[in-house]
């Protein structure tokens, strides 16, 4: 007998609970920035996604696209501009937004997911007005920069029953019908949170909240909601890592089960996540 296939069955049979647990559950999976860059780590996010919908889990992906956005605007000759970690968003940039992820990353993202045999179908938060937006208010104007008003979840459902894998870009529009740049983790965590979703997962190219930033080693792996305002206040919770935060306390406080953050450079997170008694990452959880 092949040890090697012994192990593969005592894998499968460990993740027997977890696969009964979240059948026919929705898990809401955030996939974007520079965890996009990497082409075998792409391959492996679209895998477990295709793998979970085949098991029975109700997976929305919901992406950005930083990277790709940047590089079309490189071409075009139009500097990024960032205020406070947001890209600042004129007419012309919106357009290039909406552009890149309603067309060229949702669509071939959509692509790897049939490549794998999975069944999915492309939309954006614009797509029967799935993300209502307001202009994001800060001191600073960031132009066509977007805050979630509302989600009307409809649309998402239809295709979940129907058993498609929605892949949804994350630009919204206004009732005057103004397109919105949305921060990718904000629309995930309001679509999570309007679906009551079982999981939240925020796939990024960190391992998750440190203790101390410059030492992996150092990784949180579990943390309470109630916890958050004291780790921003002793300086753990800081940077680029408070609007992630945000984001998962957010969807916590709509009864999502738990929000977690994990490291898409590792392959095959997302199983782990969630088929592993460890998990890995991050945890937020009431």
């Amino acid at each position: 007998m092949d040890k090697n296939s012994i192990v593969k069955a005592e894998v499968l049979s460990q993740a027997l609970p977890y696969i009964q647990k979240y059948n026919s559950k929705i898990v809401v999976i955030k996939y974007g920035g520079n965890a996009m860059i990497n082409e075998e780590l792409k391959m492996n996010v679209i895998k477990d996604v295709v793998l979970l919908s085949e098991i029975g889990v109700k997976v929305i992906l919901v992406h950005g696209g930083g990277p790709e956005i940047n590089r079309t605007l490189d071409k075009m000759g139009k500097e990024t501009q960032f205020i406070n970690g947001l890209r600042y968003t004129d007419e012309e940039t919106i357009d290039v937004v909406q552009m890149v992820l309603a067309g060229k990353t949702n669509k071939d993202l959509v692509k790897l997911i049939m490549q794998k045999g999975g069944n999915a179908v492309g939309i954006s938060g614009v797509d029967n007005q799935l993300i209502i937006a307001k202009k994001h208010e800060s001191e600073d104007d960031l132009g066509y920069v977007g805050d979630v008003d509302k989600i009307n979840p409809n649309i998402i459902i239809d295709m979940l029953d129907k058993g498609y894998i929605p892949v949804i870009a994350s630009v919204g529009t206004d009732e005057e019908g103004h397109t919105y740049n949305i921060n990718a983790d904000t629309a995930a965590a309001e679509i999570a949170g309007a679906l009551g979703a079982e999981n939240m997962i925020l796939v990024s190219d960190i391992p998750g909240l440190l203790a101390d930033k410059d030492d992996e080693g150092t990784l949180i792996p579990l943390v309470h909601v109630y916890e958050v305002n004291s780790l921003i206040e002793k300086g753990i919770i800081g940077g680029g890592m408070i609007p992630k935060v945000d984001c998962c306390v957010r969807a916590i406080r709509q009864d999502v089960k738990k929000a977690v953050i994990i490291d898409g450079r590792i392959p095959h997170s997302i199983l782990i996540e969630m088929l592993s008694k460890e998990g890995i990452g991050t945890m937020f959880k009431r």
